[in-house]
């Protein structure tokens, strides 16, 4: 990466640091043992290093939990921070996963998640997934009233096919788009990315690790308990996951030349990749938030950008799902 400057959230006045933190891990709903003062010290340090977006969602939490530690962690620092929340998803009791795009029910919920989050604003507002029984310009004309009213400085969508994005942007400004993407799932790449950069709207992505496949620190025989997320994922079933390890050992030695960890090369990678406005890592400790931030350090060169290209045309295509 060149630099730490921040960069242009589309065409609306707020900008983003290259790397993002990805706050539903903090969560403690796809990971064990996440404690609310775990939560806030992580937050705490990604801010001391230097990371100032910060992405969250009303439904990050049962009960709001990454909400109220950014609130709590950047209690004094909020001029300096860039917050992201998304709605439209909420839970049910049982842990049921439901879209809602009704303009009521998106009210309600950016109502209180500006409570949680103890702010007036947030800076950057997404649909978090278009709800599938009613139009997506509905949910799009709410968002654009919830930008006329200050409730957010800009408006992003989520989860989207180019599409739907095209009708969102017909009924609100929109500034952001929030898809997975890393070097090994670049579907984005094909259609949505294109359109993106064509239409000045700022692409920020998850999932640059894998979901934490291509940090390098997975066994061969890794088993993933119910209780971890990633069990339902085929990037790490049966021979998919063996395959993506290869892929893993293939461009270990890229980043033992460069003298850096295998995961701050795949976030610095990442964030160079045209049309990606901002990179968004996870993270459950103080020491992951300092690690990942390294990426801020770490130039890559020509001859680590072609190993890489060389490494994923050797992959090939993966096995991939979406996140909602």
């Amino acid at each position: 990466m060149t630099n730490r400057h921040p960069r242009p959230l589309g065409k609306s006045t707020v900008t983003v640091s290259p790397l993002g933190l990805g706050c539903w891990p903090l969560a403690g709903m796809t990971r064990s043992g996440i404690t609310p003062a775990a939560a806030v010290a992580t937050v705490a340090a990604a801010v001391d290093a230097g990371v100032t977006h910060f992405d969250t969602a009303y439904c990050y939490g049962e009960n709001g939990e990454s909400e109220l530690a950014i609130a709590e962690a950047i209690r004094g620092r909020r001029a300096d921070i860039v917050i992201a929340s998304k709605c439209g998803i909420h839970w049910e009791p049982g842990r049921v996963q439901t879209v809602d795009g009704r303009p009521q029910r998106i009210r309600a919920e950016v109502e209180e998640s500006l409570r949680r989050l103890d702010t007036d604003y947030v800076d950057l507002l997404y649909l978090h997934a278009p709800d599938p029984r009613i139009p997506i310009e509905e949910s799009a004309s709410e968002l654009s009233r919830l930008m006329q009213a200050g409730k957010t400085r800009a408006v992003g969508a989520s989860n989207v096919s180019v599409d739907q994005l095209q009708r969102f942007a017909l009924n609100c400004p929109v500034s952001a788009c929030q898809l997975h993407y890393n070097m090994l799932q670049r579907e984005i790449e094909a259609e949505i990315l294109p359109w993106c950069r064509d239409h000045s709207v700022a692409m920020i992505v998850y999932w640059p690790l894998m979901k934490g496949l291509l940090a390098g620190e997975m066994r061969r025989d890794q088993i993933f308990p119910t209780s971890d997320s990633r069990h339902k994922y085929p990037m790490f079933q049966g021979d998919e996951f063996q395959r993506n390890l290869d892929f893993v050992e293939a461009i270990r030695p890229v980043a033992a030349r460069l003298g850096c960890d295998l995961s701050t090369l795949v976030l610095a990678w990442t964030t160079e990749q045209p049309g990606v406005s901002s990179v968004l890592f996870g993270a459950t400790s103080p020491e992951q938030s300092w690690a990942n931030a390294q990426a801020f350090e770490c130039h890559l060169d020509e001859a680590a950008r072609q190993a890489i290209a060389s490494a994923v045309k050797a992959r090939g295509t993966v096995a991939s799902r979406k996140a909602v």
